[in-house]
């Protein structure tokens, strides 16, 4: 059973990580350990030759594993990312991008995940892969 709804990973986007979270992305689905979003196509997200950028599928990717951290421990807002490691497979289009995130292995302290995106036209190939690290702090 997850520990986080929709609408509350939604407004902690909004108000806690602004920079991405004002980006327009929305939740789609959150399970324990499991998290779906979309972030819609902004021309601000474009660089030259009409690419998604690297730092916004990167912000993605990190907000995409905070909500499947805090899925499975509960909202705590001070879990931080400790590593993110990013691998650009394909250049997307200028349209919706749609990230998958796992947990891999969540313990005591640390977390572990990966993030796959795909673009909105082309959903079964990946546009990037990505793994993280979260610091969970004590309680």
């Amino acid at each position: 059973m997850t520990k986080l709804t929709i609408s509350a990973m939604n407004r902690i986007a909004r108000e806690d990580v602004p920079g991405v979270g004002q980006t327009g992305v929305v939740f789609e689905e959150i399970e324990d350990g499991l998290v779906r979003a979309r972030l819609p196509f902004h021309v601000d997200s474009l660089r030259p030759g009409d690419t998604v950028s690297g730092p916004t599928m990167m912000g993605l990717a990190d907000l995409v594993m905070y909500a499947c951290v805090l899925s499975r421990i509960g909202v705590v807002k001070m879990a931080v990312t400790t590593n993110l490691n990013a691998n650009f497979l394909r250049f997307p289009g200028p349209v919706d991008l749609i990230a998958k995130g796992r947990l891999i292995k969540c313990g005591q302290r640390l977390a572990y995940g990966e993030v796959t995106i795909a673009s909105d036209d082309a959903p079964g190939e990946a546009v990037c892969h990505v793994t993280v690290t979260y610091s969970i702090p004590p309680r």
